[in-house]
This record gives structure tokens, sequence and C-alpha cells, in this order.
């Protein structure tokens, strides 16, 4: 439960800063978690990004004060972080579907985003099977690519690279270098200034030799949450991801670790088949 009472607690910050500078850093603070890491599971929680949940939520406590106050349009913007009146107005109308100014005439009707609040949802449909696993370090080979999570971009990159690698048989040369837990997407050197981290698609290295076109990353030893992702890739990989932080963190006394995260593909497996397996790594520590 601590998790989700950190949760909360980030969320009061939020509201009380509504007319204030948000730092994602400091907001991830408060739940003890890295900014990437406050992210993903935010959005993995709620269904929306934490930067379109705050952009909502000013828009709705601007559209609440200026029907019951007479602020000024140009002070709203200003206040609820807007550079131009401009860009406020057409962010409000987006919202809303009137104008600022429209807001203040009696009658309309507005649009509000709630505040969220966090609770274990108790569905007593499906068991998450999960196991516990301590890993010594390890190296992954294979190729790397930064990705950027600004506007979900990451979501289109990753599928991406994993075509071109394996159309242009990439994947294929690594087979002779595979170990037992097959084919490896790697989400690792998380870099909360810039939004980024680094993709990797790989193997777990188990030779001395590093192949030609490889990098060699490694990955340091953890004790991991190893869950099972069954059906094909998409959308079975994404429903896991979204069951384990939503359902199995807040019901556990385990908490994301700051390392690496990672999937297995057998080698081969059909991504497409009912009853294919991936298995999804997660790094936890025990909750203090």
């Amino acid at each position: 439960m601590d998790i989700l009472n950190r949760l909360a607690e980030s969320i009061d910050y939020i509201e009380k800063h509504l007319d204030q500078p948000l730092k994602h850093e400091e907001i991830a603070q408060i739940a003890y978690c890295s900014k990437f890491h406050y992210q993903r599971m935010f959005y993995m929680l709620t269904g929306v990004t934490l930067a379109d949940y705050i952009r909502k939520r000013r828009l709705t406590v601007a559209a609440q004060e200026l029907a019951a106050s007479h602020i000024k349009v140009v002070d709203a913007a200003f206040k609820y972080g807007y550079n131009t009146p401009e860009s406020f107005s057409k962010a409000f109308s987006r919202l809303h579907g009137i104008s600022p100014s429209q807001a203040r005439e009696k009658g309309r009707t507005l649009r509000a985003f709630p505040r969220l609040s966090f609770h274990i949802q108790i569905k007593g449909v499906e068991d998450m099977n999960y196991k516990i696993v301590e890993k010594e370090p390890f190296q992954v080979i294979g190729k790397a690519l930064e990705v950027t999570v600004k506007d979900d971009q990451n979501k289109k990159d990753i599928p991406a690279f994993w075509n071109e690698l394996n159309h242009n048989g990439f994947t294929d040369s690594l087979k002779p270098d595979i170990g037992p837990l097959g084919f490896l997407g790697v989400c690792m050197d998380f870099n909360d200034q810039a939004d980024t981290f680094n993709y990797v698609i790989g193997v777990e290295k188990t030779t001395a030799d590093t192949p030609a076109g490889c990098v060699g990353k490694s990955i340091p030893a953890a004790t991991w949450a190893v869950f099972e992702a069954i059906g094909p890739v998409n959308p079975a990989v994404q429903a896991t991801w979204e069951r384990i932080f939503s359902e199995w963190f807040p019901a556990t006394g385990y908490e994301l670790a700051n390392a690496p995260q990672f999937e297995a593909y057998p080698e081969d497996g059909d991504i497409m088949a009912q009853d294919h397996i991936t298995e999804i790594w997660i790094p936890v520590v025990k909750q203090k």
C-alpha cells in the first residue's frame, strides 16, 4: 500500500501547485521514483500521461475560476502555465469546446477532468503468476537505439527497430550465440533530464567474443520479478505491463528497483500465436 500512498501524495502536490511551475522530477521524488519510472507508472495506472493530466487539470481549474470570478483571460493564461493568451485559448477550446471568454456566460457547459485517486482494483478474474529470480550480473550483446518517451515516440520507434533488425538479418545472425533467455528487448540507461533511454535488442552473452557489429551492455545483479505474457505479443505484453503496475505492485511488498527492465522472447516462437509466452523481467526490491 505504500506505493499508493506515495502516489496519492504526489497528486496532492500537483493539485496544490497547479498555478505554479511543476517539474516532473520533483513530482517523481515525492513518490520516491526516478522521473522515467514515475511517468511510466503513472501512464500504466491512469491511461494518461503525466503532462496531459497536469494540462487537463489546469484547464479544468482555470474554467472554474473564469466562471466564478472576474479574472482576466490573460491573467488566467499566465497563472496556469501558458506563455500567451492565444496558446491558452487554443488549449482551452480543445478541452471545453468554447473559448475562455464564453466560459463566463451563464449556463455554459464546462468539461471537468477530475482529480485522480489511486486504489487497488480487485478484479478476481485472473491470477497473476510470477516468480522471484536472483540473477548474477550478465552481459547483453546486440544493437542499441536511443529513444525518447516524449509524445510516446518510443512506442513507434521500438517496433520499427525490431522490424528493421528482423528484416535485415541481424536477429538471425545472433542465433548461434543465443542464451537460455532467448531474444531480449532491454530498456536501460534511463536519462531523466533528456527523457530518453537506450533500447537494446540482443541476446545474453554466452561466449568470450562479441560478434562484429554488436555492442555489449552490462546488466547488474538484481532480484527480478518474472511474469508471463501469454498470447500474441500485441496486445498481451502491454496488457501484462499494465496489470503489473496497477495490480501487482500495489498488492505486494515490492517496489521497482533502479535497474534495466527487459522482455525475453523464445528463439523460434510465433509472436502471433495464442500460446506464445513472453517473459517480462522487472527488477524489484522489498519495501523498507
